[in-house]
């Protein structure tokens, strides 16, 4: 059972894909943030990518604004450091950055930091983003072993890549799946980092997943997210998974 209340932060990445579809502005992703952030989700997630398919850069600093006029709430940029995320970082000073190995053009997130391969460069940037007092949270797999690498270059936290979770869910394979997630959170939390989690978790699979890896301070939920709101709308699929994160203290 976790202990933690585990924080919802909510991806705009796929309102702004649907936006950029057309010239019109809608549907209008500062809108969105606004009525997420009143219907009770505790932060926003933005990945700018270089190309700008879904957020662009013009979003962020309207974004981070949004944030700032709920008061407890948080804003996260995620992204690659060695692209183009450092500058909204510099500019912006997000509670959160979450640093993510995309190549340009990458489809989605689909791996995280590997130790000590990316350790020289990672601790530089890290340095930065903490010395403008900002959080960093670095994209990892589930694997034990990196977790004290990745506090070593200066990281706060983690955020365990779900995908492998997501895939497992509902399988034979779903329990050893769990297990693997609750020892990297384990030693996680034993180098001294706190514990986030993202990618593909949804209404259905978060709940049993908090249960098992207790002690997740917070999740990321976007594409998901946003499929439950063209039936629940904004404000229902936030109350909704606000809802998936209570039954898991049940």
């Amino acid at each position: 059972m976790t202990t933690n209340r585990t924080t919802l932060s909510v991806n705009l990445n796929k309102v702004a894909l649907v936006r950029n579809s057309r010239h019109l502005g809608i549907p209008s992703v500062v809108r969105a943030a606004s009525v997420c952030l009143q219907a009770g989700a505790h932060g926003i997630t933005v990945h700018p990518r270089p190309d700008g398919r879904h957020i662009r850069g013009d979003d962020v600093p309207a974004l981070h604004e949004i944030v700032g006029h709920h008061p407890g709430t948080e804003f996260n940029i995620e992204g690659n450091p060695f692209h183009n995320l450092m500058e909204h970082v510099r500019r912006q000073r997000p509670h959160q950055c979450t640093f993510v190995p995309d190549a340009e053009g990458q489809f989605t997130s689909d791996h995280g930091w590997d130790f000590p391969a990316d350790a020289q460069r990672l601790q530089p940037v890290v340095a930065q983003a903490k010395a403008l007092g900002v959080r960093v949270s670095l994209f990892m797999d589930p694997r034990p072993d990196l977790m004290a690498s990745a506090r070593a270059v200066g990281a706060d936290r983690v955020e365990l890549y779900t995908e492998t979770y997501a895939r497992a869910f509902g399988t034979p394979n779903e329990a050893e799946v769990l297990r693997g997630f609750a020892e990297a959170a384990r030693a996680a939390r034993e180098a001294g980092l706190g514990v986030n989690a993202g990618h593909d978790l949804n209404l259905e699979n978060l709940p049993v997943f908090l249960r098992a890896v207790p002690d997740v301070l917070e999740v990321s939920i976007g594409h998901a997210f946003v499929a439950d709101a063209l039936e629940l709308g904004y404000a229902g699929a936030v109350r909704a998974y606000l809802a998936a994160i209570e039954s898991a203290l049940a």
